[in-house]
């Protein structure tokens, strides 16, 4: 059965991978690619700004992982922590349906590099993401709300009426409660517990075997996530403050290409994009790195405000962005080879 959701996941994963090249294929379909190479070739050495803001990224989520532990953890090493966050990320953005092969990964590389005990890695992964999410929808309410004259300028192009504003602060509202709503009942001391009683209701034999074979470790996860009550709460909010910076380096390297690029742009009308582009990238989750998507959407934004050239100006945006994240991604893959790390290794336990 495990095999069956397995091979599940992974055609949804190279559909998703098949409609995002589609998508490529179309957009340079479109572009002027002889203009956006000569616009990247006036940046010169300065382009290599362009990969500080991601550096800064797995920085920022790497020391903000690291306070969110349970207290029985102590003295984590950051370098071997960041490993793990750099080729974790590599793998979630590269394959397809990659987040369902990184996530995993997170706490049995915990176990192998740190000697973390799984419950405890599992814990830490979980709050990870629910504060992500968390952290997402203030980002974004904070870009809809900067950039809402924008957002509504825009929204008559692309969408045939103004009301993108709107859509973008309901968004953000709606992710933010979502995620703090679950967020609060993984804290309640029982979530794990009450998942697998959830689980044991599928009424097939292997998935039950499973599941009883594996009760104690659903019971040590809940212990693990009691200790991030009373006093670790408060840590909570400082951790918010980092993932909220974390998501601004998206924005931050958007600004910086348009810069170097010569676009006359604010950073706040960028920051409004990029959290309508984040949101759109997370819909279509199962398409890896949002090849394609985000790329038309980015162009449709900048067809929307009127920008002379858009279609030079944004291959040359889309290509510069692309191939930042050739580079980490190869960094990514370049890490894990040395760390003697397979992605096998990450099948194994999904």
């Amino acid at each position: 059965m495990q095999k069956k959701q397995q091979s599940g996941s992974s055609w949804t994963g190279y559909a998703g991978l098949f409609l995002g090249i589609i998508l490529i294929v179309y957009l340079f379909s479109q572009i002027d690619l002889r203009s956006a190479i000569g616009r990247i070739s006036k940046i010169g050495f300065s382009s290599a700004l362009i990969l500080l803001p991601y550096l800064a990224l797995h920085l920022l989520e790497t020391f903000t992982w690291m306070k969110l532990f349970p207290r029985s953890i102590t003295a984590i090493p950051f370098f071997k922590l960041l490993k793990i966050q750099v080729i974790t990320e590599t793998v979630s953005m590269t394959l397809p349906a990659g987040v369902a092969v990184g996530e995993p990964l997170r706490p049995y590389l915990c176990y192998r590099f740190m000697k973390i005990p799984l419950p405890a890695g599992v814990a830490s992964v979980a709050i990870r993401k629910l504060m992500l999410g968390v952290a997402q929808g203030l980002y974004t309410l904070i870009g809809a709300i900067a950039g809402f004259a924008l957002l509504q300028k825009a929204s008559v192009q692309m969408l045939g009426f103004q009301g993108l504003g709107y859509i973008m602060v309901a968004t953000g509202t709606v992710v933010f409660l979502s995620f703090l709503l679950f967020l609060m009942l993984l804290l309640n001391g029982k979530a794990a517990r009450n998942l697998h009683g959830f689980l044991m209701r599928i009424p097939f034999k292997r998935i039950k075997a499973w599941l009883i074979a594996m009760e104690s470790g659903f019971h040590d996860t809940d212990e693990q996530l009691k200790s991030y009550k009373g006093p670790f709460t408060g840590r909570l909010f400082m951790v918010l403050l980092f993932y909220i910076l974390a998501w601004f380096t998206l924005a931050t390297e958007s600004y910086i290409i348009l810069t170097l690029l010569g676009v006359p742009v604010s950073f706040f009308q960028v920051l409004a994009i990029d959290t309508s582009i984040t949101i759109l990238r997370g819909l279509f989750f199962f398409i890896p790195s949002g090849l394609g998507v985000q790329d038309l959407g980015y162009m449709a934004f900048f067809h929307a405000l009127g920008l002379q050239d858009f279609l030079a100006y944004g291959a040359a945006f889309v290509l510069l962005r692309r191939f930042k994240e050739l580079l980490w991604y190869a960094v990514g893959y370049g890490v894990m080879v040395l760390s003697g790390v397979h992605l096998r290794d990450a099948t194994r336990n999904r």
